[in-house]
This record gives C-alpha cells, structure tokens and sequence, in this order.
C-alpha cells in the first residue's frame, strides 16, 4: 500500500473514531438537559398530575432512549405515587421500516400502579375527564417518532379501598399492541393486534385475545375475547357493599367475546359460572323492601332493555354451591331470610327482546331447611317485568324464620312447618297467578304475653 493512501486511510480511521468520541461524550452531556426539559414538557401537558424523571439515558447509535425510575403523582393526593416505573424504553419500531414506515417501539418493564380510594374519588368527582387529562400527548412526547408497539412486561396494578379490606391486585401482567398506527395492512376494522395476561388476586387469571383500531374516531375500539379464571369475589367487597350488595365468598370463571365499536358496546358471554357463591341484598332503606326493589327492578330494566348501543347476552349463567340472601336491616327486628345449597342454571339470557325467551331453573333449601324450586322463563322489555315464575318450597323449620315473624307479627314459633307455592305471570303491568302459603304443626308464642316481666 502506497504511504500516501495508507496515511489517508489512518487520517479517515482516526476522524470516524474521533468523531464516535464526540457522539458519545456529547450524548452523556445531553442526558441531564434532555430529562429536565423532558419532565417539564410531560408536566405541562398532563393535568392534575405530576411526573418525575430520575434519570435519561439517550443511545445515540440505535436513535433509543431509557426513562429510568419515572415517578407519577397525582397533585391532590401525591402520597402514595400513582405509578413507579422502573424502565421505559423508546426506539424505533424496526420492523415496519421493512414497510417503509418511521414509527416507535415503546416497552415498559416493571411497572407499578397504586391507587387508592382517595385518589379514585378525586379522579371521579374532577370537571376535567381522564381522556382530557393529556395522557396520550404526554406519552408521544417523550420520543418523536409516532408509537406503532406498545408493551408492558411484569406489571403490578393495585387498588387499596378504606377500612380492613383486602386490595384489588392484578400481578405479573403483560400486554402487547401491535400495528398501532396501522402500517403492516390496510385499513379495516381492528387491525392491530392486542394480548393481554395476568394473575388476578394470587389465584386468578385473566386474559384478552384480539384486536383494536386505536386510531378510531371519537374513542379506541376493540374486539377480542376475555377469559377470566378462578376470580375469588371476596376482593370485590367494599365496591359491591356500596350497592348494598355484601359478598362474603365465591369464585367466577368466564369465557366471553366483547366488541367496544363506534356503535355501541356488545358483550356475549358465553359462559359465566359462580361456584361457592354466599352473598346477600342488604336492605337500609325505610320504604317497603319489596317498594325499592321493584323501582329498582324498573329503572334498570328501562335503562338497558333493548338499548341499541348496549347489548348484553348470556349464553348459560351457572350458579352452583352457593347461599343467596336477603337482609333486612330496616326491621325491628332485622331478620335474614335465603336459599342455601343453591344451584340455579339460565340459559340464553339477553338484554334485547329479539335474543328472545331466557329460561332458569334453581334449587336449594329455603333457611337450610326447606327444598325449594324454582322455575322461570323472562324476556327483557322497556315497559316493565315480563315473566313467568313458578315457585316451591317445602317444610321448612319455621324456628328459622322467628326474627322475621318478630318483626312483622311479633311473634315466634316453638315448632312447626312452613310451604309455599306460587305460580305467577307478570306482563304489560298485570300480575296473573296465586301465592299459596301453608302452614302446619305450628306452635305460637305470642311476645305480649311477657310484656310485664
């Protein structure tokens, strides 16, 4: 080689690296000034929140950035944070280069997401709704590349509710989006690719398989099935009680298939099964329960039947093993009434009327006592009920009802058997059917009687 090429070649070699010094010295001097305008950018876009950056990282090279122990706090309630996020990494989507696209490839690893009932109230009660809060904005400001893949590896979300119960946890959750920004096909419906998994307090699972338009007008639509697995209900408790709803135990398995379109909503379930169920209606109010209950009845079933933009079916809904009650705290006094040992089976249920009849059948024992079945057939309509209920019980040890008849008759009973039989139709605001209670080898005690000792 001549000296003069050779000394080119050296002049050249020393400037490429030379040069490579200079990116990577320059990338280090970058870091503090990028994460410091960064944090500043994110917080003027988000509102009633807070984040902060501990550390910016910029791979100059492969055109890549780390955000490392990234915290967000919600301003009205900084303490517990909202989220802590370990590492999250921005780059670009290599892949869809081969279709000729310059998009982002997002990957966070290790999240995790506390919120508590503090934090949630807030978040309700503000003028401002979470889809206006800049989330979106703040999360493509961080790399300017448009993100085409999202993931999450190993996430922890928690909800913490007052008093001694138990947090709402979802662990070691992974979600993947693919072709968000639509670059691998043409336009359809949902074409990006979504999966969703983890395990739902300690023992459950949950899973979502399908897909999404995320560039849809005016909101993300998806489609996609959702499996949950041994999902135990006791968790649920301080959010059911609020509906008077107390749920002490039970477990719930589900196989179903929701659409959330630009039209509506469609869930079909295809099966959906309660096994161990003890839950009871709580009763406060002052007016009759059976008063409440039916304007409640009313109100829901003119809200969702047959609502165009909300369509609910059930294929089959199993309830097995399970103790269902209802509780009267408003009498004096209180009393419990409930089907234990009970198992009930509905099938083809459905929030429109053109699904057509639902059918049910339950057994179980009236207090623990008395065999009891029940058979009905419903169909959901706006004016009100429409159904047909035949009802059974038999001999049930009617000591177990005493603080029922303390509380309406002020009496009880040494011994005797209670039966009811009942066959009812109720449409268009008619009721058509009898009630009949029987009662036999009855032994009265009459409270007055020692109402002076």
């Amino acid at each position: 080689m001549r000296p003069v090429v050779k000394k080119s070649l050296l002049w050249i070699g020393g400037a490429i690296v030379l040069l490579l010094v200079l990116v990577v010295a320059a990338s280090f001097l970058l870091d503090e000034p990028l994460r410091k305008r960064m944090e500043a950018d994110l917080n003027n876009r988000l509102k009633g929140y807070t984040v902060r950056i501990a550390r910016l990282d910029f791979h100059p090279f492969g055109f890549s950035l780390d955000l490392e122990d990234t915290t967000i706090f919600q301003n009205a309630h900084p303490e517990p944070a909202v989220a802590k996020i370990p590492n999250l990494t921005a780059s670009v989507h290599w892949k869809a280069l081969l279709f000729g696209k310059l998009v982002a490839d997002f990957a966070i690893d290790n999240p995790i997401v506390h919120v508590d009932l503090r934090q949630f109230t807030q978040e309700a009660k503000d003028d401002v709704p979470m889809k206006d809060r800049g989330w979106q904005d703040a999360l493509q400001a961080i790399y300017p590349l448009k993100i085409n893949r999202f993931t999450i590896q190993n996430g922890d979300l928690t909800y913490a509710d007052k008093g001694p119960f138990k947090p709402l946890r979802i662990t070691r959750l992974d979600f993947i989006a693919e072709n968000i920004r639509n670059v691998e096909s043409a336009e359809g419906s949902y074409p990006s690719p979504v999966w969703v998994q983890g395990i739902v307090f300690d023992t459950g699972k949950i899973k979502i398989d399908g897909h999404a338009d995320f560039l849809a007008e005016p909101h993300v639509t998806l489609k996609g099935g959702l499996q949950l697995q041994q999902i135990t209900l006791d968790y649920f408790k301080p959010i059911t009680e609020r509906y008077q709803l107390s749920v002490q135990q039970g477990v719930l398995s589900s196989d179903a298939v929701i659409e959330y379109a630009r039209e509506g909503t469609n869930i079909q379930i295809k099966q959906l099964t309660l096994d161990k169920l003890v839950a009871d209606y709580i009763h406060v109010a002052a007016i009759a329960p059976t008063e409440k209950i039916a304007k409640e009845a009313g109100k829901a079933t003119r809200e969702h039947s047959n609502d165009p933009t909300l369509e609910v079916k059930v294929d089959r809904l199993q309830v097995r093993n399970s103790q269902l009650g209802y509780v009267n705290r408003a009498a004096k006094p209180a009393y419990h009434v409930f089907f234990s040992d009970a198992n009930i089976d509905i099938e083809n249920l459905s929030s429109h009327l053109k699904d057509g009849v639902a059918r049910g059948r339950a057994s179980g024992r009236f207090m623990g006592s008395g065999p009891s079945r029940i058979d009905v057939a419903f169909r959901p309509e706006t004016k009100g009920p429409d159904f047909n209920l035949a009802l059974s019980i038999e001999d049930t040890d009617m000591r177990k009802m005493n603080n029922l008849f303390r509380a309406y008759g002020n009496f009880d009973v040494v011994n005797g058997k209670f039966s009811f039989y009942s066959d009812l139709k109720v449409r268009q605001g008619k009721i058509d059917g009898y009630v009949k209670p029987l009662f036999h080898d009855m032994d009265v005690y009459d409270q007055r009687q020692d109402r002076d000792k």
